[in-house]
């Protein structure tokens, strides 16, 4: 029972931490948007760059409602697999993520980000989601 007990709230605090960045670029998207591009650039560029950085982090959004939902409704909070996975994943993305706000990367790279350490845990969760609502089963 002891790790069932450490991982809730590790998973909790991962996940908002990475919450927190995702917001945090939000804000501060400019940077990055501007590192992607030539240092002469049309406006037109510079407005589908920030398009793609705003649905790209609007997206990321959207996973974390599916994860919390999942966390918070009790259907993967005791999941230990799915803690460790989730507990992985959204601590390598709050890593990556600070580097990608102070070393200015360009906004290709957070696509990767956003599929590795976002797309994959949410994909679980909603896998969670249909075995335990959908099937009726319990979950493991």
């Amino acid at each position: 029972m002891p790790l069932v007990s450490g991982l809730v709230p590790s998973r909790f605090l991962v996940l908002t931490a990475h919450l927190v960045i995702v917001i945090t670029i939000f804000w501060s998207r400019e940077n990055n948007v501007r590192a992607s591009l030539p240092l002469q650039c049309t406006p037109e560029e510079y407005n589908r760059r920030d398009t793609e950085m705003v649905v790209a982090l609007s997206v990321t959004l959207g996973l974390f409602v599916v994860e919390l939902a999942g966390f918070l409704s009790g259907v993967s909070m005791f999941n230990n697999l799915q803690s460790l996975l989730s507990l992985a994943a959204h601590c390598s993305a709050s890593v990556c993520l600070s580097f990608f706000v102070f070393e200015r990367w360009e906004t290709v790279t957070y696509w990767y980000i956003l599929g590795f350490c976002s797309a994959l845990p949410a994909a679980v969760e909603i896998c969670l989601f249909i075995s335990v609502f959908g099937l009726k089963k319990k979950p493991l």
